[in-house]
């Protein structure tokens, strides 16, 4: 009896032997599959982000130049050149240029402090409601956008005007949905805002909370002046 179970044992324990084995080499086999397709994906992930980075400095890497207003003719009469600049709209105490080409939030404001000015400060209802009509005339493009001095870079949420001040709660002009910061689209965020140029103008509700680094026009804004100081 002894004998007879030993054959039937070994073969049981034969057979469990090659099950783990089976086992074994199944779980090594998945184990590398998982490994190489993790190493894939990491491989596609660094691709895609190079590629990203590729597109951005294609992209945003040959920074534009924006041609600063032009000047007053000496013989000019005109009273809005000689209070602002040539090309400059004088509205409520103010001066205004809308720029004709397109730069990042930064230098948007760079080139509006070479011009005498800084990024525009909306103070009312009735100045935001003005620069929406203006925009119609100047924009002609169903949602292009013209960069104002409102940023929320330094602290999410904190919206902050250029020259440091907060923004009044009473005099937000969002469009609707508007602000979102699309982190999906844009991994860095949407940090300043542009106003939109939109089907109608009635509607002061036009601000968009952009990438920083997105290529929009300018509106910058600057105190009257006399013609020698104003005139660029």
């Amino acid at each position: 009896k002894r004998n007879s179970k030993l054959p039937s044992e070994t073969v049981v324990l034969l057979v469990l032997c090659v099950l783990l084995a089976a086992a074994l080499i199944i779980i090594i086999r998945l184990f590398f599959v998982i490994l190489v397709s993790n190493k894939s994906v990491q491989t596609v992930r660094e691709e895609n982000e190079a590629l990203r980075k590729n597109l951005s400095e294609i992209t945003w890497g040959e920074q534009p130049t924006c041609p600063p207003p032009p000047s007053c003719p000496p013989e000019s009469h005109n009273q809005t050149c000689l209070k602002c600049g040539g090309h400059w709209e004088f509205h409520g105490g103010k001066c205004y240029y809308f720029s004709t080409c397109g730069l990042n939030w930064t230098d948007s404001r760079s080139f509006c402090r070479d011009v005498g000015g800084d990024l525009v400060k909306i103070d009312s209802r009735e100045e935001q409601e003005f620069l929406v009509r203006k925009l119609r005339d100047f924009g002609k493009i169903i949602g292009e956008s013209f960069w104002i001095g409102l940023t929320d870079s330094e602290t999410e949420d904190r919206w902050l005007w250029a020259d440091g001040s907060p923004l009044d709660e009473s005099l937000k002009f969002w469009f609707s949905g508007e602000p979102n910061n699309m982190r999906n689209d844009h991994p860095d965020g949407e940090d300043c805002v542009a106003l939109k140029v939109i089907k109608t103008a009635a509607d002061p509700k036009t601000w968009n909370d952009c990438p920083c680094n997105s290529f929009d026009r300018i509106i910058c804004e600057k105190p009257r002046g006399s013609a020698q100081s104003s005139c660029v």
